[in-house]
């Protein structure tokens, strides 16, 4: 075989090999018929919206519209405030999601009429007349998992205590990152009793990161039971919004489809 030969045999196969890659079946698309296309996403403590890219992407690329709401984090109150902003300015039914103390804010903000659905991921879930602080009673929350509270009453996670209690999945660089940006949260949130529990009325569903160290497995189990939540298992760390995007966005995938299913 000559050099001219085996040249032309590897350029054929490189183009064989990149036509495939091109043809390679995307994420299904949403039906046009499709009544609940609109998804909320609520992030939680120490992190802020940013951390919702990788699920936005999945989502946009199905059809679906999707805002991120940006949590002051300074009170339940003014959390809640936001996402119900958010959710003024959708143009029908939409699926609701929190991650962590995110899932505290979309129940008690989900009772909202737009909303068809609750998706919680590794989040909390407190009735009415509870604090989130109560959610915690009965369990141990890992060791990794060290907060840094300041003389004015806002948490931190303890900075040489990030990767392994937040962001254990995440390289060395994305986790120097989440650590360095945190967005500290009033710690008195904790302690303020809900008025409502969305859950109590609307479907629910639930994504598990089974190697979360903010939580006690046993509490996310719990919780997610309590609320009668369709449950996702997945190998994570609390960061499984960032870190297994497709995870959760099949999950809100499935949340929105059912919802719809449910209303035709």
């Amino acid at each position: 075989m000559t050099i001219k030969t085996r040249s032309l045999l590897a350029t054929m196969a490189a183009a064989a090999s990149l036509s495939t890659a091109v043809a390679a079946p995307a994420a299904e698309g949403i039906p046009a018929s499709q009544p609940v296309r609109n998804v909320v996403l609520v992030h939680g403590a120490f992190a802020d919206g940013s951390g919702w890219r990788g699920v936005y992407d999945q989502l946009t690329q199905r059809g679906y519209r999707v805002t991120i709401v940006q949590n002051p984090l300074t009170s339940l109150e003014d959390d809640v405030a936001a996402t119900k902003r958010a959710l003024a300015r959708q143009d029908g039914p939409t699926i609701l999601v929190g991650h962590s103390w995110g899932g505290t804010v979309i129940t008690e903000a989900g009772v909202d009429p737009k909303v068809a659905g609750l998706v919680y991921v590794s989040a909390l879930s407190p009735d009415a007349g509870e604090t989130t602080a109560q959610q915690y009673e009965g369990f141990v929350t890992p060791p990794e998992f060290v907060l840094d509270i300041g003389e004015d009453g806002f948490g931190y996670v303890k900075p040489s205590q990030f990767k392994a209690g937040f962001a254990a999945d995440t390289n060395d660089a994305d986790a120097a990152f989440m650590r360095d940006s945190q967005v500290p949260i009033a710690m008195s949130s904790f302690g303020t009793k809900l008025t409502q529990a969305a859950w109590r009325s609307k479907p629910s569903w639930a994504v598990i990161a089974t190697d979360d160290k903010a939580f006690d497995q046993r509490m996310l189990q719990h919780m997610a039971k309590r609320i009668g939540a369709k449950v996702t298992e997945v190998p994570a760390s609390h960061a499984v919004f960032m870190t297994q995007p497709k995870v959760v966005a099949d999950v809100i995938d499935a949340a929105a489809r059912s919802a719809s299913a449910a209303a035709q």
